[in-house]
């Protein structure tokens, strides 16, 4: 059965992406374009009535929300590819720990930066520099967090890569690439080491030419 991918060209879809590759899951992607508004047209909103990306198909079964399909790969195909949920139960409730933190803490001040510094222009409106300002503090004392962290363990919930370092990927690609905030990273030791390790992970590389 293959997958089918609403929405690779953003940055949550290839959080799906990167999963499938990492556990050798076979996909197909169908692109909406948000700029044009294709989130909104009725047949998309029958899949996702909320107009969001990224949605799949597998079979019979759909589902939305980017963590949400992450977790349901890396469990139903446990024994299949790059081991992403522990092996443990202790190294499982690691993971699901810092995917909580990747959501709550580390993506909100992040996301706001790709939308003023990105989509902002694209859409013709004002740049908030107050907001900009506000939410590269907020995601710099996250990243502090992230620093002691990884100055233990080589990945975010131990010494093995999972579902909790690939949650990151796509979204810190464009904050170093896009939004101009490489230093972030750069000026942490351990954070940028992290960085260099899970966006060399060949998964990544494919995902990130498509």
């Amino acid at each position: 059965m293959v997958v089918k991918v609403y929405g690779p060209d953003y940055a949550s879809p290839k959080r799906v992406l990167v999963c499938l590759v990492e556990k050798g899951i076979e996909f197909k992607t169908v692109p909406v374009d948000l700029m044009k508004g294709e989130n909104r047209d009725p047949e998309f909103l029958k899949l996702q009535p909320f107009g969001e990306l990224p949605v799949i198909q597998d079979g019979d079964f759909t589902l939305f929300e980017s963590r949400a399909i992450i977790r349901y790969y890396a469990e139903k195909y446990k024994h299949q590819g790059t081991e992403l949920l522990g092996k443990s139960i202790e190294e499982r409730g690691l993971i699901e720990q810092w995917i909580e933190v990747e959501a709550h803490s580390y993506h909100p001040p992040l996301y706001s930066l790709v939308m003023q510094v990105i989509f902002h222009p694209l859409l013709g409106l004002p740049q908030d520099e107050d907001l900009i300002a506000k939410s590269e503090a907020k995601l710099a004392k996250v990243l502090d967090v992230y620093e002691e962290r990884l100055g233990r363990s080589k990945y975010l919930a131990g010494d093995e890569f999972s579902l909790a370092d690939l949650s990151h990927i796509p979204f810190t690609h464009l904050l170093v690439t896009k939004v101009g905030k490489e230093r972030l990273i750069r000026e942490r030791k351990h954070v940028s080491t992290w960085w260099d390790a899970i966006s060399s992970r060949p998964s990544w590389k494919k995902v990130s030419q498509l």
